[in-house]
């Protein structure tokens, strides 16, 4: 049967937890290798193969919550209706698996931005050639300049490295430590649940995530369903981290040998460099913000996008900056302080409640504000982020999925009352489900007769996906970062040195997160 047709039919979709393939829930059962066999499998169920891929059968997880299942059920078969009904059998069935895969892996580059407020890209491209020279001990991995987006630099990743050798001693770490660890980050104290019995500080210890959650912290062995991310040395022996009065913070495990090479940046140019997903830096480039203007990042933590603006602006009138929770609004303004960028306030707000309905006091800078006073809005909202990579451990519910598309509602229409006429409103989502992306475009220009969707500058990713009512010329207005465009294939020194740049530009274009923009402009107040 094949994969599309399975998840039709019922099955769900689920990851292989000791050989991170993705793949539907029909085959025969046939462990993928050794590991599989012993106590890490024991605790989940079968295991099942589907044109050689391992699974798992989600109808043995009917009574619990599964851990690691990539989406939900509802939201993943309408997916796969949709893809049929626009590209037939043959080629919705190659493109979901190609997506499942991508979701699992992370992407082919590491993306940095270049503060441009405080120094220049050549400058910061030639300090980052030698920091990844250092690090990568000689290897000559090139440092690519984007031609369309002059302030990003790219970096990429080598790996998956399949000639690691696994240590005896092991350290577990959190599923989201795990992903921050195939994105280029060493383990810090904080994501470490388990150590070997007599790990010692200056040991080198194998890394593997727990992606189901099931180990108990402070274990000394772990025999559950765990995937391998890389070596590493031990910052810290195992009473050290597990028995302190306090909390420790710090490096735990400095990575030395990950299964996928990228540069560490934490404190590396901290104040020259900004790391971002591709997309993420595509969004305020399609913004533009202009010198003078009145700004509102209406979802602005962490303030990646925040900073961009500014800089954009070259420091020059006002990005208004809310999120709901105070914490994330203090990590704006330490963002803010240290790219040294003087027109960003933030404020801690639910967007939902931005606008104000009376008049406002005198002197007031922060929320709510005024209707139509903000010449731009980005509105990058709360999604279910079935767009990151990689993802190792998807745990939320269909509850939780299926809340997103009216509180992003409630979003929009707040954004649409603050805006000017003639101002730009820019949506973006860093998930793959048409309910939140092209389904919310057609609502919204339903909703609000005063929106026109505009092209995009630039427009590096794909057009929108058919299946929501849109019309052809509507759907090439959209921008959607599919990672299912590009085969995984893994990049070697050898296979760099002999890539042009323009095919490893067009590369990262295509093997990023998985990401959706929308572009209108408000033409009149009603």
């Amino acid at each position: 049967m094949p994969l599309c047709a399975a998840v039709l039919a019922g099955a769900g979709v689920t990851r292989c937890t000791s050989c991170a393939t993705l793949s539907g829930a029909v085959g025969t059962e046939n462990p993928c290798c050794f590991s599989h066999a012993g106590p890490g499998s024991a605790s989940v169920g079968r295991l099942l193969h589907y044109k050689g891929k391992c699974l798992f059968f989600q109808k043995y997880y009917c009574n619990r919550k599964l851990k690691n299942t990539l989406g939900t059920c509802l939201e993943i078969r309408r997916y796969v209706i949709k893809l049929i009904s626009a590209l037939g059998t043959l080629e919705a069935e190659r493109k979901y698996e190609s997506l499942l895969n991508c979701l699992s892996h992370p992407p082919a580059f590491t993306t940095v931005r270049v503060n441009t407020h405080l120094a220049s890209v050549k400058q910061v491209k030639n300090l980052l050639f030698e920091e990844i020279h250092k690090q990568f001990k000689g290897l000559s991995v090139p440092v690519l300049r984007h031609p369309e987006l002059q302030d990003i630099l790219l970096i990429p990743v080598i790996g998956p490295r399949k000639d690691l050798q696994k240590q005896s001693s092991e350290v577990i770490v959190g599923a989201q430590c795990g992903n921050s660890v195939l994105r280029g980050a060493h383990v810090f104290v904080p994501g470490i649940i388990s150590a070997s019995k007599f790990m010692k500080a200056g040991d080198v210890v194998s890394v593997y995530s727990d992606i189901e959650g099931k180990c108990k912290r402070g274990a000394k062995e772990f025999l559950g369903t765990k995937f391998f991310i890389g070596n590493g040395i031990s910052e810290l022996s195992r009473s050290e981290i597990f028995s302190s009065s306090g909390s420790l913070k710090g490096i735990g495990v400095r990575m030395t040998d990950p299964v996928y090479l990228s540069p560490s940046l934490d404190n590396v140019l901290s104040s020259y460099l900004f790391l971002q997903n591709l997309p993420s830096a595509v969004v305020s480039h399609v913004l533009n913000p202009q010198p003078g203007e009145r700004i509102l990042d209406m979802c602005a933590a962490p303030g990646g996008k925040t900073t961009h603006l500014a800089t954009l602006m070259h420091d020059q009138g006002e990005v208004i900056a809310m999120d709901k929770i105070a914490n994330k609004v203090k990590k704006i303004k330490q963002n803010a302080a240290l790219l040294q960028l003087n027109c960003i306030k933030a404020f801690c707000c639910d967007g939902t409640k931005a606008l104000a309905i009376g008049k406002r006091e005198d002197g007031q800078e922060g929320p709510p504000f005024s209707a139509e006073s903000f010449d731009r809005i980005l509105l990058d909202v709360p999604c279910s982020g079935m767009g990151q990579r990689p993802n190792m451990a998807y745990s939320w519910t269909l509850k939780e999925v299926t809340s997103y598309q009216p509180l992003q509602r409630k979003l929009f229409s707040m954004a649409v009352k603050l805006l000017k006429p003639g101002g730009i409103l820019v949506y973006s989502t860093c998930t793959v489900t048409l309910s939140e992306n092209e389904e919310q475009v057609a609502w919204a220009l339903e909703t609000f007769p005063c929106l026109q969707l505009q092209s995009q500058d630039p427009h590096i990713g794909g057009e929108g996906m058919r299946g929501a009512g849109l019309s052809l010329d509507q759907l090439k207005l959209l921008q959607r970062f599919d990672p299912s465009s590009v085969t995984l294939q893994g990049m070697d020194v050898n296979s760099l040195q002999d890539s042009r740049e323009e095919d490893l530009i067009l590369l990262a274009n295509k093997d990023c997160i998985g990401f959706f923009i929308a572009k209108f402009i408000k033409l009149n107040s009603k």
